[in-house]
């Protein structure tokens, strides 16, 4: 697991090392959708949110439909959101998780503010403006935009990240700054390229991105790489 960021908000990326899982799945898979054994994941989370110092029950999940849906938790929700791809509290405590095996996670915070987001940004989620939603869901909390710092999490990279020509040219008419070539020369998607592009429109300049690609980097789980697989968290958490 890496940590980002020494204050008050921690945002911590696992990998896929670490848990208990097995098989296809080995080993720290954190999701509960893909096949594992219902045992081993609550195993994983469990030692997730240990190392996080909270609850089990305060590390808030989604499940996560590729949509623009955000959703506000001010207390433990006793299981996954349902069909949301973000989540947004001012409530310290609370931590928030994205899983991924591709698509980007996005963790935001105005730490003034007391404010702090997650969202899961897919092709579909990014292209429906799941990340404008998250901005202003942060900013009906009190958050301001040019306060809001936002790590781009592991995903998948546009040099490894080939779509057919004419989705790759939907997602830059969307997105402009995604587009890409892959190293096969095909056409190719950058999402977090063009997320930073869309955040600084949006007035967040404070973009990190951490440079791993899950299609490259074997540490990570990634679907398209290996198709049946498990997923890894990103996590955002406001310390009381």
């Amino acid at each position: 697991m890496a940590t980002h960021g020494p204050g008050r908000v921690r945002r911590i990326i696992t990998t896929r090392r670490g848990g208990v899982s097995t098989g296809d799945f080995d080993s720290f898979n954190l999701g509960d959708h893909v096949g594992d054994a219902p045992a081993a994941v609550a195993a994983n989370r469990a030692r997730l949110a240990r190392r996080l110092g909270v609850a089990a029950s305060d590390v808030v999940w989604m499940d996560q439909v590729h949509g623009t849906r955000i959703a506000r938790v001010t207390r433990p929700t006793g299981g996954a959101v349902p069909a949301t791809d973000g989540l947004v509290t001012d409530r310290p405590g609370l931590a928030l998780a994205v899983l991924s095996a591709d698509c980007v996670p996005v963790l935001a915070a105005d730490e003034e503010a007391g404010v702090i987001g997650a969202a899961h940004a897919g092709r579909k989620g990014a292209v429906g403006g799941i990340v404008p939603s998250l901005i202003g869901a942060m900013t009906s909390l009190g958050a301001r935009p040019e306060r809001i710092s936002v790590l781009l999490g592991p995903a998948a990279a546009g040099r490894h990240y080939e779509l057919p020509d004419d989705l790759a040219d939907e997602v830059e008419a969307a997105l402009p700054g995604s587009g890409t070539r892959t190293v096969d020369g095909t056409a190719g998607v950058d999402l977090r390229a063009g997320l930073a592009r869309q955040l600084a429109g949006l007035g967040v300049v404070r973009v990190d991105t951490d440079p791993r690609c899950t299609i490259a980097d074997d540490s990570l789980f990634s679907y398209r790489r290996q198709g049946r697989t498990g997923r890894q968290a990103s996590v955002i958490l406001r310390q009381l």
